[in-house]
């Protein structure tokens, strides 16, 4: 089975299974880590440190069977103003040598319409992170203007915001991470949160996501930026362009083509970038770690680093539910 194809079949079947009488009670207590320490990160109360990473659950159609699996977050997304479906399949493809994933989605979503209307009923005891970008026809111009209206119909919904501005996937969206366009998007953002607390409503962390790819001097800009911005938090990192040091063999990873790169191969590049942001903040600014975790040793390095949480979506498709009860535990 295609691995796009078996991660639907699996969701929609766990989606039977959570909803199913006395089988979903026995699920739900299966996986129930009572061991899990809550946590403060970003000014929310997370239940335990370990959540799942953008673009598992694009459209927030299994977070009751994310909360069951025992994550205490859940980032959904990326969404977009308006609905795409994404880059040509096949389009999801997997290294099993690496336990590594390659993807090249795009951005598939319903549209924040939709997505919005569906986290009317969003389960309760669940964190809910928004990562939002732009649609693929958007010009880089005009990207503010996209990131502004998923915000604006999110707001209500959500328990954070992520602007993902690290994706390889749409064309140019990383050019988005130079200092004057992310200076404009953050900017807006934060007058806009400051608008909706002015009217009562309640000040919703913002995140940005960055690549495994930058050099120093661009990692140097991110923290200037975010102290200037004032954001509350980074999550390090998305996936990668890189195809070093991977055992599958050349011509398989050369045929499968552009994408980015998640799963083990990326931790060492990750750990690194997030262990440098976090010297730089020297614990001023609060940081997810995401890229490369597949056992609790490896999420222990993440929060040795600085990681206040993490998440995951590769180490979770090969290893299972077992590695979120570990971590949180």
């Amino acid at each position: 089975m295609s691995a796009e194809k078996a991660h639907h079949v699996t969701l929609t079947l766990l989606n039977i299974v959570v909803k199913t009488p006395i089988i979903g009670h026995l699920f739900k207590a299966m996986w129930r880590n009572t061991n899990a320490q809550g946590v403060d990160f970003a000014g929310l109360h997370f239940p335990n440190r370990v959540g799942l990473a953008a673009g598992f659950d694009k459209n927030a159609k299994y977070l009751e069977v994310m909360k069951a699996l025992g994550f205490g977050h859940v980032e959904i997304g990326t969404v977009t103003p308006k609905a795409q479906p994404g880059n040509d399949k096949p389009r999801l493809f997997r290294l099993v040598k690496d336990e590594a994933i390659i993807n090249r989605m795009g951005f598939n979503n319903d549209g924040v319409d939709i997505i919005a209307e569906r986290l009317k009923n969003r389960p309760a005891n669940l964190i809910v992170g928004g990562n939002i970008g732009k649609n693929k026809v958007t010009s880089n111009e005009d990207a503010v203007n996209d990131y502004k209206i998923c915000f604006d119909k999110l707001y209500p919904y959500v328990d954070y915001f992520t602007v993902n501005v690290s994706s390889p996937n749409t064309p140019g969206l990383r050019a988005l991470q130079d200092r004057g366009p992310l200076t404009e998007i953050l900017n807006a953002l934060m007058s806009m949160r400051a608008d909706f607390v002015k009217q009562g409503k309640k000040q919703l962390p913002i995140l940005l996501k960055i690549a495994p790819d930058l050099n120093q001097e661009q990692l140097d800009d991110i923290v200037a930026l975010t102290l200037e911005t004032k954001i509350d938090g980074l999550v390090a990192t998305n996936t990668t362009i890189s195809r070093e040091g991977l055992s599958t063999d050349k011509a398989t990873v050369e045929a499968i083509g552009a994408g980015g790169l998640s799963g083990k191969p990326v931790k060492e590049k990750s750990t690194e970038v997030l262990s440098y942001l976090c010297q730089k903040f020297e614990g001023k600014v609060p940081v997810i770690g995401v890229g490369g975790i597949h056992s609790k040793a490896d999420a222990d390095e993440k929060f040795k680093a600085g990681a206040g949480l993490v998440q995951v979506y590769s180490g979770f498709i090969y290893e299972g539910p077992a590695l979120v009860k570990a971590i949180a535990s």
